[in-house]
This record gives C-alpha cells, sequence and structure tokens, in this order.
C-alpha cells in the first residue's frame, strides 16, 4: 500500500487525529481559545489512546494555533457545584495516568505556552519537543487554584525546588530553562519543530515495538521506587525480554552484522 494511501484522519469535536502508518498524530482543535482542556476534549483524547491501532508505535500530541494548552476551561469550574468539579478533576487523572500507561511512547509537540494542566499534559508525555519561544507555567496560584494536580508530574520531572518556584510564583519558565531543568527533550527553531519530532519517531520506530512498550511500561514501574525494589521490578522483565523473539532476533543480527527483522513479539 502506497504511504500516502495509509494516512486516516478523524475529525472529533475537540481534536483531530492523523493516523499515517505506525505513527498517531492528535491535535488540540480549539486554537481560538488556546486549546482548553475541557471535558470534552479530555474525554476524546482518552478515547483516541485508549483505542489506538494495533498498527500505532508512537504517539504525538500538538496543539493547533499559536498555543499548546493554556490548561483547564475555567467556564467548566467557575460556578459549578462540587459533583462536575470532582468528575472534571477526575477525567483529567484519568487522562494524564493513561499517558504513561499505554506502552507506545507519547511525544509532546509543544508551540507558544503550555499552562496549567497544559503543563501537567506536557510533564505526563515521555518525551517533549518545544519551539525556542514557549513558555511552560502553573500559574493557577495566581487566580486562587493552586495547581496542586499540575504539580505531581512537573515534579517528577523537575525536582522539588524548581517545582516549587513555578508553583508558588506563578511566573513562566522559558523553553531554554524547562529544558535546562528537564520538562523539555529538546528546543528548536519554530521552523525545526515538526523536524525534531519526526526525528523522535524514527529513532523509536526503528526498534521492536514490543520491546519499546515493555520496556516504557517498566520505566514506570521502577521510576519511583527505591533502588531494591527497581532491581526486584525489573530483574523478571529482562529476563521476559531476553526470551522475546524480537531479543532473539535482535541480539543475532547485531552478531551477525545485519539488519534485524522486526516480529513485534
Amino acid at each position: 500500500m502506497a504511504e500516502a494511501d495509509r494516512r486516516i484522519r478523524f475529525h472529533f469535536m475537540k481534536i483531530l487525529i492523523d493516523q499515517e502508518g505506525p505513527v498517531t498524530r492528535i491535535t488540540l482543535n480549539e486554537p481560538q481559545r488556546r486549546n482548553p482542556l475541557s471535558l470534552k476534549m479530555m474525554d476524546e483524547l482518552i478515547g483516541a489512546l485508549a483505542d489506538l491501532s494495533e498498527e500505532c508505535q508512537v504517539v504525538v500530541i500538538g496543539g493547533a494555533g499559536p498555543a499548546f494548552s493554556a490548561g483547564h476551561d475555567l467556564t467548566e469550574i467557575v460556578g459549578a457545584d462540587e459533583s462536575a468539579i470532582v468528575a472534571l478533576f477526575e477525567k483529567c487523572t484519568e487522562m494524564m495516568e493513561l499517558i504513561p500507561a499505554i506502552p507506545q511512547p507519547v511525544i509532546a509537540r509543544v508551540q507558544g505556552i503550555a499552562a496549567a494542566a497544559g503543563c501537567q499534559l506536557v510533564a505526563s508525555c515521555d518525551l517533549v519537543v518545544a519551539t525556542e519561544t514557549c513558555r511552560f507555567s502553573t500559574p493557577g496560584v495566581k487566580i486562587g487554584l493552586f495547581c496542586s494536580t499540575p504539580m505531581i508530574p512537573v515534579t517528577r520531572a523537575v525536582g522539588r525546588k524548581r517545582a516549587l518556584e513555578m508553583l508558588l510564583t506563578g511566573e513562566p519558565i522559558d523553553a531554554q530553562t524547562a529544558a535546562q531543568w528537564g520538562l523539555v527533550n529538546r528546543v528548536v527553531p519554530e521552523v525545526d519543530l515538526d523536524a525534531a519530532v519526526d526525528e523522535l519517531v524514527a529513532a523509536i520506530l526503528r526498534s521492536s515495538p514490543a520491546v519499546v512498550g515493555l520496556g516504557k511500561q517498566a520505566f514506570y514501574a521502577q521510576v519511583d521506587v527505591d533502588q531494591h525494589s527497581a532491581y526486584q521490578q525489573t530483574q523478571p522483565v529482562m529476563v521476559k525480554n531476553a526470551l522475546m523473539e524480537d531479543a532473539q532476533e535482535g541480539m543475532g543480527a547485531f552478531l551477525e552484522k545485519r539488519s534485524p527483522n522486526w516480529q513485534g513479539r
């Protein structure tokens, strides 16, 4: 099948999905409002991530227009009753926890601003590529709504003192600072954003999708536990991995100085 024939586009109310071979690109698609993470948008994102095709090996999440995401839709919070607010933040937690749980690596493609829950979404992704003019912030304290849930992945990405500076002041950090602090992997000029994302995608696609998925899940299982528990978590994974068909093929190909033929198992 020709490459162009493999591209499928799905247009939902709040997001766009482009499925092209092993790559699924999800675009937050409310640019006139800076892509707020409304209940509907988060519900659609959850559906898209939970229903990835068997062919999908990498996910890219980006935002339409000049911003990645300005965070929650405050019109859904102001004047809402407790049950509605509970439902909103439960949905947000479900979405953020789903990203590290799926086996496919998730890359955030970021331009403009990523604020509050938008910054939380960036921090929840496995890899992040941002433009030089990006700004990242947890500004809730300035409007009386402390970024208590965004701070969870942000703190794990940048560390306590840096996270507290962002949380207590609400002031944004620039892209270079975000990279130095560990929130972002790569910072590029805006014209190079897609090329930089595609470079990461291509690097991931060179490896066995089964091995990548196993490794990603093992990473999150061990990253926040003590060293002994981490070894207890990962030693059985190494054994399982070594016995996989793709591991045997990959090691054999290395020894024979040829390209591996991945079977995805």
